[in-house]
């Protein structure tokens, strides 16, 4: 059954009330998401597989654990998923990056897809799909069903803020992926944004509006 994990380490509190001002700019915007995202993968990525090696130190060999077994992806929603990629990169540097990108028709409020690009082997990974906004959970949805006709059986979502419809309707459509947030906000709005929410994270982090 699908878990719903509330990251509210103060760091990242602090972090993301900078991010929902609306005078914080796109510099500082898309830097602040960088260092949530890498802080927020430490708890994403907890319970990864270790395997025992041996190393040698400057005093004698040893035995030690290195990440083994499992491998990881990172799948962000495009746009804005690619604001969260780079803070997962810098926490685990080998792990691949696919592409999925969907668009919000702005009338119907449902996902759009556009592109599609993943990884080969993706199947055989922990695959982590970001994006900063778990709103109607129309793209998130869709973005993990596209995954799993390609055969991935071990998916977590990653978002920043989220709202009990979004979450409620990724546990119902697909109960077996973990869900990450830093916040769950109040409700959505009659144009489907977060409230209160940080705005249209896309626009604020690419400088678009």
């Amino acid at each position: 059954m699908s878990q719903l994990h509330v990251l509210n380490h103060p760091m990242i509190q602090h972090k993301l009330t900078i991010m929902r001002e609306k005078g914080t700019g796109s510099k500082d915007f898309r830097e602040l998401l960088k260092e949530i995202a890498l802080l927020m993968g430490y708890e994403v990525t907890r319970d990864i597989p270790l395997e025992e090696v041996e190393i040698e130190t400057p005093i004698c060999k040893t035995r030690a654990n290195k990440v083994g077994g499992r491998k990881l992806a990172i799948v962000p929603i495009l746009r804005a998923g690619l604001g969260m990629v780079e803070g997962l990169q810098t926490l685990v540097p080998v792990a691949k990056v696919g592409h999925i990108g969907l668009y919000r028709n702005e009338e119907t409020h449902t996902p759009v897809v556009y592109y599609c690009k993943l990884p080969e082997d993706i199947n055989d990974r922990l695959v982590i799909v970001t994006d900063p906004m778990l709103a109607t959970g129309g793209s998130a949805c869709d973005a993990l069903t596209m995954l799993k006709e390609r055969g991935c059986k071990n998916i977590r979502l990653m978002c920043l803020v989220g709202v009990p419809e979004g979450i409620e309707r990724v546990k119902k459509e697909h109960p077996d992926v973990d869900i990450y947030l830093a916040a769950v906000d109040e409700r959505l709005n009659e144009n489907a944004y977060i409230v209160p929410g940080l705005g249209d994270a896309g626009d604020r982090i690419f400088g678009t509006k």
